[in-house]
């Protein structure tokens, strides 16, 4: 092995005792956020015998972070570039995960396999469940959609808000949160907040004026603005078959949808620039046309009323393409292209810098455009210079080809899992449409199912699930890039 020298290791270590302090930093606010299921005892008094298994995991948790913080903070905020970042997100989500399964474990008695997809599920805003939510507790369900909440702000807009976090926006970026509201990085994160929890405080009231209970309204709230889906009834939103209650989370779905940037946008009333936005754009054509084709194509016949059938085709295609979850029917009867749709839906996914997964919106408009540009480079002369711009917030961006290319790339290697996933989800035994179903709704952590998730499947069949929803929650490159440097750096400091 080739001796580094002393300056490098120094130099190393400095640099990890940094991102191990911002890890702990993480680490109590998430332990913080494990008391707060508590809350709700008051109104149900009769689950106080589960509260050990919040304080305990949480008290730990708390602890560790604090030690960390303590003993190897910096005597001032680091600047951490991108691939620092990515080390603390890395190892933030599988830390926090882990102590985020232990009710699952105590209250409900699930083993690993399943408290863990289930705190991925949660985390990772996906919403695909093992737990019975007619049998479980209001502590476990609480606690399954602040999870979802917190999860969908980002444990990097968490720990950014906070006064201790780093400096720079090398933390936020690494979880898919490069786009700033405004030019101070801890500014943006706290106005994100701020934004965030508008929605949900919102959606709380909202869903009361339906006529939802207070406990229901604030599950929901919190799992629509996420872009979550975990619901308190087995039949989710279906369960209260409500034109008004439907209407209001198809709102709160498209807000948990957008780019945080596009939606300061339109907090500030800046319409034009709004609508000029490459995703925004995109939205508007795809979701007319996918939820016509699928009232006309599967679901006018169905549901008896043309009133029922228009509501199924516009919500289940809201709820697909914003990568929530939520749904109103079960998809056992509907045809082969009604689901085919779904899939290329929940493949493309929702907004870059939002709540949403998949592949982004963002990058299928360029690769749109990308054709579009080659189309036009073919029919001008040689000499002619094209240029390639689309609308970013406020201002005209020129795409390089460096940038076009990491898009083709992202996609190549979405594609691939994807495909490897669905593989091996058939060489479980399950059909054609219901692996690649399935296995979509997991990579895009959308959190529809088409009856293979279950308390009842195979460990493999979840193992693979929670895989994909951590991919396509952390966009691949962080968890590749990450883990890589955390060895890289290892052998180089020892």
């Amino acid at each position: 092995m080739i001796a580094r020298p002393p300056r490098e290791q120094q130099f190393l270590r400095l640099r990890y005792r940094a991102i191990m302090s911002y890890t702990g930093v993480i680490l109590v606010i998430c332990g913080i956020l494990m008391f707060s299921p508590l809350l709700v005892l008051p109104a149900y008094p009769d689950e106080t015998r589960h509260a050990l298994s919040f304080v305990i995991p949480a008290v730990v948790l708390v602890i560790i972070g604090a030690a960390l913080w303590r003993i190897l903070r910096p005597s001032e905020p680091v600047a951490l570039n991108v691939q620092e970042g990515g080390v603390i997100v890395l190892l933030s989500w599988i830390t926090v995960i882990a102590f985020s399964a232990w009710p699952f474990v105590e209250i409900l008695g699930l083993d690993y396999t399943r408290s863990i997809f289930e705190s991925v599920s949660g985390w990772t805003t996906t919403g695909l469940s093992v737990v019975d939510v007619s049998q479980a507790g209001s502590l476990v369900l609480i606690w399954r959609s602040i999870i979802q909440l917190a999860g969908g702000a980002g444990l990097a807009i968490l720990m950014m808000s906070a006064v201790i976090a780093p400096a720079g926006a090398g933390v936020s970026s690494a979880e898919g949160r490069g786009d700033q509201l405004v030019p101070h990085v801890r500014k943006s994160a706290r106005l994100i907040l701020l934004i965030y929890c508008a929605y949900a405080s919102a959606g709380v009231f909202a869903y009361r004026l339906a006529g939802m209970s207070f406990f229901d309204a604030i599950n929901h709230a919190f799992a629509a603005v996420s872009t979550g889906g975990f619901s308190t009834q087995v039949e989710s939103i279906g369960h209260w078959d409500s034109v008004t209650i439907e209407c209001i989370t198809m709102v709160l779905m498209v807000l948990g949808n957008l780019n945080f940037v596009t939606a300061w946008l339109l907090i500030r009333g800046k319409f034009l620039l709004m609508v000029r936005n490459g995703e925004v754009r995109l939205m508007a054509v795809l979701l007319p046309i996918t939820a016509g084709a699928i009232f006309f194509m599967t679901v006018r016949g169905l549901y008896g009323e043309m009133g029922k059938s228009v509501r199924v085709a516009v919500f289940e295609t809201v709820s697909a393409l914003t990568t929530t979850g939520f749904s109103t029917v079960g998809y056992n009867d509907w045809n082969a292209f009604g689901v085919l749709v779904l899939i290329i839906l929940m493949l493309i996914g929702g907004g870059t810098c939002s709540t949403a997964g998949g592949i982004k919106q963002i990058r299928i408009y360029l690769l749109w455009k990308m054709v579009s540009w080659e189309l036009r480079r073919a029919i001008l002369p040689q000499t002619a210079i094209l240029e390639r711009p689309i609308w970013e917030a406020e201002r005209k961006v020129f795409m390089t080809d460096s940038r076009l290319s990491q898009v083709s790339v992202y996609v190549f290697l979405y594609c691939a899992t994807f495909s490897v996933g669905t593989l091996i989800l058939l060489s479980q035994g399950y059909s054609l449409h219901e692996s690649l179903f399935e296995f979509a709704s997991a990579l895009g952590t959308v959190g529809l199912s088409i009856g293979v998730t279950s308390a009842n499947t195979q460990d493999t069949v979840l193992w693979v699930q929670t895989a994909g929803m951590l991919l396509g929650r952390l966009e691949f490159f962080v968890i590749f890039i990450s883990g890589y440097k955390i060895i890289s750096d290892f052998k180089h400091m020892v």
